[in-house]
């Protein structure tokens, strides 16, 4: 039973999503089953081609946006509405998933209440959302007026460089709407994400005097380019470990006395001898902070420590910006609180901010500047970017409800 709170006009948007309800399944296992892992691009944009037709059938002006090839990504869908009136809302997602053509992973199919797919939870479930709430709006004639952006990028899993490019899109819609709403995965169904930790990548490289081991820890051959590397990295984890939302972690290493990285598809090959005193580590990782003065004060930190190298040794280290941080700002918080109210008059209970230090970065940070913004409003799953990655089906009509009347009410004010 739904709260005697909603209108006529609010309770036909519920029931067109309850009678699309089993279309949308069919459309999820569609859109599933076609691989759009970040690398293939065709696959990504064959994804995005199913969404434009079908936001070309309910009215929406549709463009696929295609990169330049130094970017080497597939490029980004956007549709958009004709109308004048209410706020101007931006709604965002992705088409890739972390599943590229090679991976054993390909398939949807139906277990009891829960789906198993590629992408289906992160987030092909989430886009599957937007497009039938708005079908929802549309089939009650309620499209016409209002101002809604939708941003699918093709490359969210595996941002293209450089980002003043590949973000250069979503950035300038943001600028010309007042709300960002995200459909990253839910974090429950009684949560949403006012706020997020932004990500970025560094790599520490570290040099010593290649020579016989017998020699190590003299005053002409020294520690070596491992235990160098060691000190740092201990140093890391005992000195600027601890702040609240901070983290960071040395996701590969390698050492030895040649070593062959190929940074783009992160992984190589060392050779060393245990009677050879190393020359070279590299080791790459990624930061999380919940703002760009805790990033900046974090890799001063780094850098300090990197500096003060052991005998014969020497180290650098560099970073690379990826994902801002989305912090929670008042206009998040109020949207919440409109969140919360389309919740409660669903009977679907009290919506909470969920914790920033346990969420990933996403797009909707690159926007949070710019717009009010909510995001974790997509489907509900386990086992993301795993092979049992799924999507809980006993919530994804209500979320869809959720959001079809959340966007009703923002397009009203």
């Amino acid at each position: 039973m739904q709260a005697q709170k909603l209108s006529n006009i609010e309770k036909n948007i519920i029931a067109s999503v309850e009678t699309n309800h089993k279309s949308a399944l069919l459309f999820l296992e569609k859109v599933v089953n076609l691989n759009s892992g970040t690398m293939n691009h065709l696959g990504v944009k064959e994804v995005g081609n199913v969404f434009k037709k079908e936001f070309d059938n309910i009215g929406l002006d549709t463009k696929w946006i295609e990169m330049p090839k130094k970017v080497n990504r597939a490029g980004h869908l956007f549709a958009k509405t004709k109308g004048t009136k209410g706020k101007k809302i931006l709604l965002i997602g992705h088409l890739d998933t972390v599943f590229e053509k090679d991976s054993p992973f390909q398939q949807f199919k139906i277990e009891g209440d829960t789906a198993y797919g590629p992408g289906v939870n992160d987030m092909k479930g989430g886009n599957v959302i937007v497009l039938y709430a708005l079908k929802a709006l549309h089939e009650s004639n309620l499209l016409e007026n209002a101002q809604i952006t939708i941003a699918f990028t093709g490359d969210e899993e595996s941002t293209g460089q450089p980002l003043d490019i590949s973000r250069k899109d979503l950035i300038e819609a943001a600028k010309n709407n007042d709300i960002a709403l995200g459909f990253e995965t839910s974090t429950g169904f009684n949560y949403a994400t006012v706020a997020r930790r932004g990500s970025s990548g560094w790599k520490l490289e570290v040099k010593g005097k290649r020579a016989h081991s017998s020699g190590i820890f003299n005053e002409n051959i020294g520690a070596g380019a491992i235990f160098e590397a060691s000190r740092i990295l201990n140093s890391f984890y005992t000195e600027v470990k601890g702040e609240e939302f901070l983290t960071f972690n040395p996701g590969v290493i390698l050492g030895g006395t040649d070593i062959d990285f190929n940074k783009e598809l992160n992984k190589g090959e060392a050779f060393g001898k245990n009677n050879v005193v190393a020359q070279t580590v590299i080791v790459k990782g990624g930061l999380r902070f919940i703002s760009e003065e805790q990033k900046e004060n974090t890799r001063s930190k780094m850098s300090a420590i990197v500096e003060k190298n052991l005998p014969h040794t020497s180290a650098k280290i560099s970073f690379t910006d990826s994902y801002p941080s989305m912090q929670p700002t008042a206009g998040n918080l109020k949207l919440l609180k409109i969140l919360n109210a389309v919740s409660n008059d669903l009977d679907q209970g009290e919506v909470k901010a969920y914790d920033p230090g346990k969420r990933g970065a996403a797009d909707t940070s690159f926007v949070a500047d710019y717009v009010d913004c909510l995001d974790g409003l997509g489907t509900m799953g386990k086992g993301a970017h795993t092979p049992k990655e799924s999507l809980d089906l006993t919530t994804f009509e209500a979320l869809t409800k959720r959001t079809a009347l959340l966007l009703y009410r923002l397009i009203q004010n």
